[in-house]
């Protein structure tokens, strides 16, 4: 098979072995896989993959074809970014007949981010106020979705695409008063100002820092609100972690995007020679949603 590698921080196409799966395993013909900014600091060797995951294959999720020719999209540990890929089945959801190869390479990372980050971390509740700070990316557009789904007051804030962002169904893009929830994509002094917006029990859920991995805060906002700042990544959870954010995906979100009630923005697909391109754009920045590797 054909793949994007790692070589020296850039991507090469090179032919590798097929993969061969396991117990438990289905081998998909990828046919899609969207870009995730884990795939980029994998890129710059700042993100290993998990043990016994090859270190050079990025590629997070992916969307394609089984043996039995079923259109299934899926959540891998890495090695997305190929025209083949095994992955265990209970990280595998079917493809809804009106949704595209794009949308579907580029749907299960992001979206599983976004619920597990909203709804089981910082328990998100309908009639509460949501706040998510770098609203146009991929999770970001995904968490605006989740959210005014639920019921939540959602401000999408962002540097560009307000519009687009306004028609996911944020109710603003300015933040002003205060949150019960933020989703924190952006980090760096976000976090400073993020104590300021916090409503009373208010919840802060970290699952970025593409601006900044470190911040000072006032401890005495924090304690004032009664409130709670934590984090998570999706990547290096176990086996069974992760089948349980597939299932809870399944029973919630996977209605909605076969009803088009949430959708996949896709900003640019490149076909998978052009894998270094699909990279570049990505961290050029001022997308809006998903980019997307055509296998």
């Amino acid at each position: 098979m054909r793949a994007a590698v790692i070589v020296e921080g850039h991507l090469e196409i090179q032919e590798r072995p097929d993969p061969v799966p396991g117990p438990g395993e289905i081998l998909i013909r990828v046919r899609a896989a969207g870009v995730n900014g884990a795939d980029l600091a994998q890129r710059a060797g700042h993100y290993p993959p998990p043990p016994g995951v090859p270190p050079d294959l990025p590629g997070l999720e992916c969307a394609g074809e089984t043996e039995g020719g079923d259109r299934v999209m899926a959540l891998v540990p890495g090695g997305g970014h190929a025209e083949l890929v095994a992955v265990h089945e209970s990280h595998v959801l079917p493809v809804p007949e009106s949704i595209g190869w794009p949308e579907a390479g580029g749907f299960v990372e992001t979206f599983a981010t976004a619920h597990d980050a909203l709804f089981t971390q910082a328990e998100l509740a309908s009639g509460e106020r949501l706040l998510v700070n770098g609203a146009a990316g991929g999770v970001g557009t995904a968490a605006v979705q989740l959210g005014a789904e639920a019921g939540a007051t959602v401000t999408g804030s962002a540097r560009h695409h307000v519009e687009e962002i306004m028609e996911l169904g944020a109710a603003d893009t300015e933040a002003s008063g205060l949150y019960d929830v933020i989703l924190e994509l952006v980090g760096g002094d976000n976090l400073r100002t993020n104590l300021e917006l916090l409503n009373l029990l208010g919840r802060i859920s970290v699952i970025g820092t593409g601006a900044g991995a470190t911040a000072q805060i006032h401890f005495g906002r924090l304690m004032a609100a009664r409130g709670r700042i934590h984090g998570s990544a999706l990547r290096p959870r176990s086996r069974e972690e992760k089948a349980e954010v597939m299932r809870l995906l399944r029973v919630d979100v996977l209605p909605l995007l076969a009803d088009g009630r949430v959708v996949v923005p896709v900003h640019a697909t490149f076909p998978l020679d052009q894998a270094q391109e699909a990279y570049d754009a990505f961290a050029a920045g001022g997308k809006f949603g998903k980019i997307v590797i055509l296998a």
